[in-house]
């Protein structure tokens, strides 16, 4: 049994593409990529349930993890994009947070929800 594996691992080290695809600089981006796609995903929700402060430790998280992925050996582009798209997503997200909590953007919600209350009182009261 053992020689079977070392001989199907001889096989899948022989072949470059097989190799990548069975190693940790393929799968390591590959099962972390569920969280730029979440935070794709979470870009049109309600700024409301933004946390700032996830936000920002993950904008540094992927920053960081943006410049190990180009100082490891071999270079490791596919993580390096994985982290890329999760600190541009985190950081569009801030700008959300910020716009919404700091900058009038929960106000402007707030009269604007006010505003079409208002209009629906008037149609259902026709």
């Amino acid at each position: 049994m053992a020689a079977a594996a070392r001989a199907l691992n001889a096989k899948i080290r022989s072949n470059k593409y097989l190799d990548y695809f069975c190693s940790t600089h393929f799968w390591g981006p590959a099962s972390n990529f569920g969280i730029p796609i979440a935070a794709v995903a979470d870009m049109t929700k309600d700024p409301e349930i933004i946390s700032g402060r996830m936000t920002a430790a993950l904008s540094c998280y992927s920053a960081v993890f943006m410049r190990y992925a180009l100082a490891v050996s071999p270079r490791n582009y596919l993580l390096f994009g994985c982290h890329f798209i999760n600190c541009a997503s985190q950081l569009t997200q801030g700008y959300r947070y910020m716009q919404y909590w700091n900058f009038g953007g929960r106000d402007a919600a707030l009269k604007a929800k006010e505003a079409a209350g208002k209009i629906a009182e008037k149609t259902v009261g026709k």
